[in-house]
């Protein structure tokens, strides 16, 4: 079964592949992202992740005329009353502009390095480990079709601190900053098959596949 992945992140499309489609007692799915099919990103308008990972699933399933998942996830900082939350991906402006022609990792890369910047000047006034306090979300959302009257829906979330610099070479968004105290580590300093189990999104993932085998029999 093809199931069009509601993002152009190829890290998240690779890890996503190693959560669901991947390795023994894997599901019989085919992950493709939807920039391998020509359909462009939805919009985000919504204040939660559930809504805008619905949003995106049904945007994709529509394009594709088949089945969709989305992920929608970020950094939630109790100190910052959950923000960044959905802006978690575009939470700082690019300034100055980037020159034109760059590739979409290479954006990706600076858009990352301008939020973690701006989270910690943020948290400038919240020193102590105990301020620091947040977690990741991921909300998973898949549907048949885009009129899919029930979506899947499942979610995880992953609790740990925002450090006061960055940490490991791993990963990709906050990864750098954001500190596991059950692991002792970043989760830049995870390797793959470390994050992919215990983060939110396997977190997610793991239900989710528990969901794609109980309702749509995988």
């Amino acid at each position: 079964m093809r199931l069009v992945l509601a993002s152009n992140n190829a890290k998240k499309l690779s890890e996503l592949r190693a959560l669901l489609g991947e390795g023994p007692g894997a599901l019989p799915v085919e992950l493709a992202a939807q920039g391998s099919l020509g359909i462009a990103e939805a919009e985000e308008p919504h204040f939660t992740f559930i809504e805008n990972a619905l949003a995106k699933a049904r945007h994709a399933a529509a394009a594709a005329g088949g089945a969709a998942i989305a992920d929608d996830s970020g950094v939630c900082v109790d100190a910052l009353d959950g923000a960044p939350g959905v802006v978690s991906a575009h939470y700082a402006p690019l300034l100055p502009a980037p020159a034109p022609g760059l590739d979409r990792e290479a954006l990706r890369r600076l858009q990352d390095s301008a939020n973690n910047a701006l989270l910690l000047e943020r948290l400038c006034g919240h020193p102590a480990p105990a301020e620091r306090k947040a977690h990741f979300v991921c909300t998973l959302v898949a549907v048949r079709h885009a009129r899919d009257p029930q979506p899947l829906v499942a979610t995880g979330r992953w609790p740990g601190q925002i450090l006061p610099a960055p940490q490991g070479d791993r990963g990709f968004g906050y990864d750098p900053l954001m500190f596991i105290p059950a692991l002792h580590l970043t989760v830049a300093e995870m390797p793959a098959g470390l994050k992919n189990a215990h983060s939110h999104r396997a977190l997610a993932a793991r239900d989710m596949r528990a969901l794609l085998q109980a309702v749509w029999a995988l």
